[in-house]
């Protein structure tokens, strides 16, 4: 057999696999990779001769998802690395420079959580540096904040130039600090949220502060993909020590959410003396310092921590996944910490503090954890309480708008519908909805709240993205407030049900790895009763509209095209019933789960 392509290194046993494509990877990888641990993986998969999983490693490369590049930490072009947040940063920079002439001033603002694999010696901090290394060997600023910080903190730290208008208490209001912070031109997180221990992420947000979408997400890769070699100052990931270029944003940012935090802070002297005490859980990633400082802004007694789980850990040693959306199982040592403290709520945010899970004891004992959905009836309905409590004219309702994901409940519409306010739908992930707040807000509308049915919140447009942090001290102001009328949330969320009718939605999920699998499917949905033809019934129920977004059909359209965009990269149909179930299957956007929701919608009135 031949040698492998190029000059290999002469004490590496290394011969052609026959396969062109692969022989040239592996060349450069061998090649480009200065960490010892991922090149020895590539190297011993060579030395086994495992042709295959050599392929899946270093024959593809990873695309932007709903929440950015994500993928297990290891060797290859496929997974996270040094050399591919390398490579990726170097794209992100050939875009920026183009895209941006004021780069050189505006710079780049970077932040990471708490994971790690030593056995790649990958951890999101140093892989944050070497982000940080590449734009500083470039003469970019960067804004590297010097610990873990909640992704909120990143997304908030791109959209502070300039003067923003506050839209919860008082409109008019400019952001005292805004006009002298950052102003970066995007801003990156190295995060996996609440993925398996395994994984680790790349999470882009534009000048907006949102995340980025089309065409930037598809200009960056192109990028990437012509930047493929790396610098050699770009492995140089103590740069950020040592340049002039680097600026610890961590003092200023926090000071500054903690302030803006207040603005939708209500009751302030109620939560001072309320007898109500809260457990919290930081799933063993960045959030415990920052809910309890939160909570200080809120005038609340910091709430109780899981000292299990307080510290980071990336192997998340106590829980069986990282995501409180698992519900009772993953929360099991807060709900019997907040039994023998005898606290009634339990709040859990994911690792890197972005998501919201809760749980609330009630009278027999047992404990309820809300689904997403139900955690958004409840802050749905609290936002816009207290904004009438301050805006008492019904035309500044008028002015309100509220969004969610289309597969998520249908509830905030319900509201709208009868309240008299603005409600708009996007397709699934939070860069969409972030992405729609500035052409809202353009038109003149408040946005006072969005979510996603995956225990994703946003309080408020102090970031335009989904968080943890605020959302754990609304939920405790609203329990707050709710105990002082002898009401818990539940009850509250009976209330709600009650006047706009009931929401009942399931959601779940199956595991699955393989990508044909998937598309034979989702082909086989669209193709049921002959090609091109959808399911007219299922089980007896007949199914009157069909939409599916990754084709742009929508049979309810009179052109039957989908008023969401297209994706042709993800897997998406919605099925709705004559009886009024609507259901959505859909492959999620940062894991292999095929997900599937489904909703019956009672009206007002009608439990």
């Amino acid at each position: 057999m031949g040698d492998l392509v190029g000059d290999l290194n002469a004490n590496l046993p290394c011969h052609s696999t026959g396969d062109h494509q692969l022989d040239k990877a592996i060349y450069q990888w061998i090649t480009w990779d200065k960490n010892p641990r991922t090149r020895a993986q590539i190297e011993a998969l060579v030395q086994e001769g495992r042709l295959e999983e050599l392929r899946r490693r270093l024959c593809s490369r990873m695309s932007f998802g709903t929440a950015g590049l994500r993928a297990a930490m290891g060797a290859g072009f496929a997974l996270i690395n040094d050399l591919t947040i390398i490579q990726s940063t170097q794209g992100m920079y050939k875009y920026l420079a183009k895209y941006f002439p004021d780069l050189e001033s505006r710079g780049l603002v970077v932040g990471y959580d708490t994971r790690g694999q030593e056995a790649s010696n990958c951890s999101s901090e140093r892989l944050a540096k070497l982000t940080a290394a590449v734009m500083l060997c470039k003469d970019v600023p960067v804004y590297l904040f010097s610990k873990y910080v909640p992704t909120p903190f990143v997304c908030m730290s791109t959209s502070l130039s300039g003067t923003r208008n506050v839209v919860v208490k008082d409109r008019s209001h400019k952001l005292p600090y805004a006009v002298k912070k950052l102003g970066a031109a995007a801003g990156v997180m190295i995060t996996a949220s609440h993925n398996p221990k395994e994984d680790n992420g790349y999470k882009v947000y534009w000048e907006n502060g949102a995340q980025i979408s089309s065409p930037h997400d598809k200009e960056i890769i192109r990028c990437i993909e012509e930047s493929t070699e790396p610098w050699s100052e770009a492995w140089n990931e103590n740069l950020s020590d040592s340049s002039p270029l680097r600026r610890d944003p961590l003092e200023d940012i926090c000071r500054s959410y903690m302030e803006e935090l207040k603005l939708v802070c209500f009751h302030r002297e109620l939560n001072a003396r309320t007898p109500l005490k809260f457990v919290h859980s930081s799933f063993h990633g960045v959030g415990h310092e920052y809910v309890q400082q939160a909570f200080q802004a809120f005038g609340f007694s910091p709430p109780i921590p899981v000292p299990e789980q307080k510290d980071p850990d990336p192997e998340f040693s106590t829980v069986s996944c990282p995501n409180p959306e698992e519900g009772e199982s993953v929360l099991e040592l807060s709900l019997r910490l907040a039994e023998k403290e005898g606290a009634r709520v339990v709040l859990a945010t994911d690792p890197d503090a972005d998501r919201l899970a809760v749980a609330e004891q009630c009278d027999n004992c047992r404990w309820r954890v809300f689904t997403g959905n139900e955690l958004a009836a409840l802050l749905g309905w609290w936002m816009l309480f207290n904004w009438r409590e301050t805006h008492p004219d019904p035309a500044d309702t008028q002015r309100v708008c509220m969004l969610a994901t289309t597969v998520s409940s249908k509830i905030l519409k319900a509201f709208a519908e009868m309240e008299g306010f603005q409600f708009e739908e996007t397709l699934p992930g939070f860069k969409w909805t972030g992405n729609k707040m500035p052409e809202l807000e353009k038109e003149g509308k408040v946005v006072l709240f969005a979510f996603e049915e995956s225990i994703g919140f946003m309080c408020g447009s102090m970031v335009r993205d989904k968080d943890g942090v605020s959302a754990a001290v609304v939920v405790a102001e609203l329990a707050a407030y709710l105990d002082s009328k002898n009401l818990t949330l539940s009850q509250q969320l009976a209330n709600i049900f009650e006047i706009y009718g009931s929401h009942i939605s399931k959601t779940s999920y199956v595991i699955c790895r393989d990508p044909p699998t998937i598309k034979k499917i989702f082909t086989r949905l669209r193709n049921w009763d002959g090609e091109g033809v959808y399911p007219k019934s299922c089980r007896g129920y007949s199914i009157s509209q069909v939409r599916d977004v990754t084709t742009g059909y929508d049979s309810s359209q009179p052109n039957q095209k989908s008023v969401l965009p297209v994706t042709k990269n993800s897997q998406m149909v919605t099925f709705t019933f004559q009886n009024g179930i609507v259901a959505t299957l859909r492959t999620s956007g940062t894991e292999p789960k095929i997900k599937f929701y489904t909703e019956f919608c009672a009206p007002p009135g009608k439990r």
